[in-house]
């Protein structure tokens, strides 16, 4: 179980690739707008990030974009950072996208971190473990991440809504 809202007004969220231009700040446009829709956006705070400084400050890549908006999406406001040690002590829920970004967050995660640190597609019901990096594929890579992340954000709704109403 994660923190308890107790002694706090939002759960926070923090999804993480590689550099923050793909996989991760699609899956927060994703989880945005299911936030949204369900009224949540003032108990759920939500970012991205990447495990490496690549593209800090930079938009999501242009093809990221575009799936996402054809399917309702905006990502054009998000901009790429690192994720660093202090995330742990803010987000709730670190989400890495593949093994690898997990083994990095790790590394750098306080062992008394009380939180959710785990792989994104862990909390949905898919045969699938990892989000591919779409990023040298062609753009039904980044479709493919659109699928998986709609469905993991729906599965991490749902666990989150469990937690405030537990709390409530």
């Amino acid at each position: 179980m994660v923190n308890s809202l107790n002694n706090k007004d939002k759960v926070k969220v923090l999804f993480v690739c590689l550099g923050n231009i793909c996989r991760s700040p699609t899956a927060h446009g994703v989880f945005r707008e299911r936030v949204l829709r369900q009224g949540l956006a003032q108990k759920i705070e939500i970012d991205s990030a990447g495990t490496a400084a690549y593209h800090v400050g930079n938009s999501p890549d242009h093809r990221s974009m575009a799936a996402a908006l054809q399917r309702g999406y905006d990502l054009s406001d998000l901009r790429a950072r690192q994720a660093i040690a202090a995330d742990f002590g803010y987000y709730d829920y670190i989400l890495a996208m593949d093994v690898q970004n997990l083994t990095d967050l790790r590394s750098i995660c306080p062992a008394d971190y009380p939180g959710y640190l785990g792989l994104f597609l862990e909390l949905a019901d898919l045969d699938e473990h990892e989000v591919p990096d779409p990023y040298y594929g062609g753009s039904t890579g980044f479709d493919h991440v659109l699928d998986l992340t709609e469905t993991a954000s729906e599965a991490l709704l749902r666990r989150i809504n469990q937690e405030l109403r537990s709390d409530a």
